[in-house]
């Protein structure tokens, strides 16, 4: 039965089931984990689902390589680099899993079961590029993933071919949220493609109610806004988008990023510090010594800080020392004006991806 199937797949004929010949798209770590589940689904056996496998993914931009394409050479797969595709009709199925490229007409209709996509959100909700960071922006309290069919010219509005529903674990950051969801995005492609005709048939159109979107997010959504956010909200946004871009605020006129942020009811004793914060400007930052703790007041609340990025990387008490101590001599209690973070103003919201990567040597150094 095996070696039939092979022989139909040489002549071009559709094969009526698994092993498939898989053609996959993507580029980032989310890719990462259903690529080595396709892999791993290769290995000889009866019961393996993929005879053939090759990647596309996109040119590199960033230091470095892109997970997608590293992963691939390390499996030894052939790997395409887009817009070439490798060789035309000699795939069963397109699986993309975050490539944030649109696939044309002309492409998916060389798939004899069309292309697959394994999206990180309980569609229609969070449709888009960055689903998981809205989620977790947005505080929902359940997500999911979604494998869908795509559909030519528009992102994520293909049928549900299947979808899970999952909670949000409390205080959950979006690099959590994504190891996470990647897993059981590559379970349930695996699952698909065991029955994958019997799969197709029962696909189902997105409802049309509860229709978001999940724009990119730019480096300008990490300048925090400390007369108009709350201390819930930066909280928020650093599990958001810390991970890759660190909030950023300002210091006597030096742009300072703000790395590890703490809730100040895991602070301890901090509410006997602070006795009365009327007439506090939104910005002002003490320092807590029993915990080494920075704290900032926001627009409502405080926020803990502990660790900066000023030239280097400080702790809280480096920052102290250097930065802050002479005002605080005499009376550690007292607000300082000139101890006081200032709203970063982005001359462009939209930066390139090679600022991105000087981003992130920052945090490493």
């Amino acid at each position: 039965m095996r070696a039939r199937l092979l022989r139909a797949w040489r002549r071009g004929v559709r094969a009526a089931g698994p092993p498939w010949r898989v053609l996959f798209f993507g580029t980032d770590r989310f890719a990462v984990t259903a690529l080595r589940a396709l892999r791993a689904a290769g290995e000889p056996g009866e019961d393996s689902l993929v005879s053939r496998l090759e990647v596309v993914t996109l040119p590199s931009a960033l230091p470095g390589d892109l997970p997608v394409r590293s992963c691939a050479r390390e499996l030894r797969l052939p790997v395409h680099e887009w817009p070439h595709t490798g060789p035309v009709g000699q795939f069963d199925v397109g699986v993309v899993a975050s490539f944030g490229r649109l696939l044309s007409e002309d492409l998916i209709q060389q798939f004899p079961y069309g292309v697959l996509n394994v999206h990180p959100s309980c569609l229609p909700r969070w449709r888009g590029p960055a689903p998981i960071i809205h989620t977790v922006l947005h505080g929902d309290k359940v997500t999911g993933v979604t494998i869908m069919e795509i559909r030519p010219k528009r992102f994520d509005v293909g049928p549900i071919i299947k979808q899970e529903e999952v909670a949000v674990p409390p205080r959950c950051t979006a690099q959590e949220l994504e190891g996470m969801l990647a897993k059981m995005g590559a379970n349930m492609l695996l699952a698909v493609l065991k029955n994958l005709p019997e799969s197709l048939k029962n696909k189902k159109e997105q409802p049309k109610e509860g229709v978001t979107f999940a724009p990119k997010i730019s480096i300008a959504k990490s300048c925090v806004k400390w007369e108009e956010q709350t201390a819930a909200q930066i909280i928020q946004l650093h599990r958001a988008i810390g991970s890759m871009f660190p909030l950023q605020t300002l210091w006597k006129g030096t742009t300072v990023k703000l790395l590890d942020f703490v809730e100040v009811d895991n602070i301890p004793g901090f509410s006997d510090q602070i006795l009365n914060d009327c007439g506090v400007v939104p910005g002002s930052v003490l320092f807590h010594k029993m915990s080494q703790t920075l704290v900032a007041r926001c627009k409502e609340g405080w926020v803990g800080i502990k660790t900066v990025v000023l030239k280097k990387k400080l702790t809280a008490v480096d920052f102290y020392n250097g930065y802050m101590h002479s005002w605080f001599q005499q009376n550690p209690r007292t607000v300082h004006q000139e101890c006081r973070f200032q709203t970063l103003k982005l001359s462009t919201a939209k930066k390139t991806l090679k600022e991105r990567g000087v981003l992130a040597q920052d945090i490493k150094q």
